[in-house]
């Protein structure tokens, strides 16, 4: 069996890159391979029998010697050569799996891992590959101004955070771990949608070095869905890329009960915006969130980014329940319109209050949509696909 190390900078549930990474490892230790795991050290992680070559724990904020640490982690860090070098001496794995590591890991553990005559796989979980800030959005809307090459623009239009400091350290990142370094040490690019492949084969990637698997999930869903309650939810990060205040301002003009699952940057501005029709109730994990989610009438996922291929939509719809979904990046790749959901216009707010409406009103299969999801996003679909990669 192939011995598989997987990466990423988190190693909880912080968002659906570290979903995918840890479900990957679960899976890959159910089919009997050798996994080990490299991340950064965190409160919050869960426990490793690798943690012991994990990163230091570093952050971007705080005094200047902090700051030192965390900028040196982005280019050619000692530490991330030690200790990673320490685990594949350990390990000897056959491929490595990277996942999200720019910042907080870095990419030069690809480096390390090819120069070793190992395998790089990199699963594509946004666009910083092509954009210095992540998510291909400026002031609001969709930017391709860095593709297909990084520019100054990062630096002038002030990209990262609207702050010089940030967006020159964004640029001198995109310059030194740039696309022909990276082509050069990986063997392979998962983009999890078209979209995302499209994207990178216009930034400048080759697309024989792109393959297009979705997401999986590997949760257990009831064998019946859940009863539906008369509401609908949002599930996700409160900030303004993904769509929040706009389906706010939406939510306030219906008669509807709206559930607003999540955290982040907005919570508290959001929350002063009161209204009886609309309930915040924090982050939550599965075990509570499946309740919540399997009894809506659907899931708002209202993004003004290019989403790649979200699992919040893919987890929906394995549970039977239908998504509305912004028209943008790779969310309608994942919904039939009137099957499993509708599609709205991004940030169109009328557009969204009459899609709302008729989400209400429109009668859906939920049982059909959970076996055809649980059938196109299962575990075993996935491992066909990237043991294949594995094996090349």
């Amino acid at each position: 069996m192939k011995r598989i190390l997987i990466s990423n900078k988190f190693y909880y549930n912080r968002g659906g890159d570290c979903i995918a990474a840890i479900s990957l490892e679960n899976l890959l230790k159910s089919k009997g391979h050798p996994v080990a795991f490299f991340s950064m050290q965190h409160p919050l992680n869960f426990k490793s029998e690798w943690e012991k070559f994990f990163l230091s724990n570093i952050s971007f904020s705080g005094n200047i010697i902090t700051k030192y640490h965390a900028f040196n982690r982005l280019f050619y860090s000692h530490e991330v050569k030690k200790k990673f070098s320490k685990l594949i001496d350990n390990f000897k794995p056959d491929a490595i799996h990277l996942n999200n590591i720019h910042s907080y890991i870095s990419p030069y553990i690809g480096e390390i891992a090819h120069k070793k005559g190992i395998k790089v796989v990199w699963t594509l979980h946004d666009y910083k590959l092509i954009c210095p800030t992540y998510l291909c959005l400026r002031e609001g809307k969709p930017c391709e101004l860095c593709i297909p090459n990084i520019s100054l623009n990062v630096i002038t239009k002030r990209c990262m955070k609207n702050s010089l400091p940030a967006s020159i350290l964004a640029y001198a990142e995109a310059i030194i771990w740039n696309k022909h370094k990276l082509i050069q040490n990986t063997d392979v690019f998962i983009a999890p949608s078209s979209f995302m492949k499209r994207k990178m084969i216009d930034g400048g990637f080759p697309k024989e070095k792109i393959t297009t698997i979705p997401n999986f999930t590997n949760r257990i869903y009831p064998s019946e869905v859940y009863k539906k309650d008369n509401y609908c939810c949002f599930v996700g990060r409160l900030s303004k890329e993904k769509g929040i205040q706009t389906l706010i301002k939406a939510a306030k003009d219906l008669p509807y009960k709206f559930i607003i699952v999540g955290d982040g940057p907005l919570n508290e501005l959001l929350k002063k915006e009161k209204n009886s029709n609309i309930q915040f109730i924090g982050f939550k994990e599965w075990d509570e969130l499946k309740y919540t989610l399997g009894q809506a009438k659907f899931l708002i996922v209202p993004s003004e980014c290019y989403e790649n291929n979200p699992i919040s939509v893919i987890e929906s719809q394995c549970i039977g329940t239908p998504v509305l979904g912004a028209n943008i990046g790779g969310i309608p790749e994942l919904i039939e319109a009137s099957k499993n959901g509708l599609l709205f216009k991004p940030g169109d707010i009328s557009d969204l209050k009459n899609k709302i409406q008729e989400m209400f009103q429109t009668s859906f299969d939920y049982n059909q949509i959970s076996k055809e999801a649980q059938e196109r996003f299962s575990a075993d679909n996935y491992y066909k696909e990237i043991i294949k990669i594995y094996e090349q």
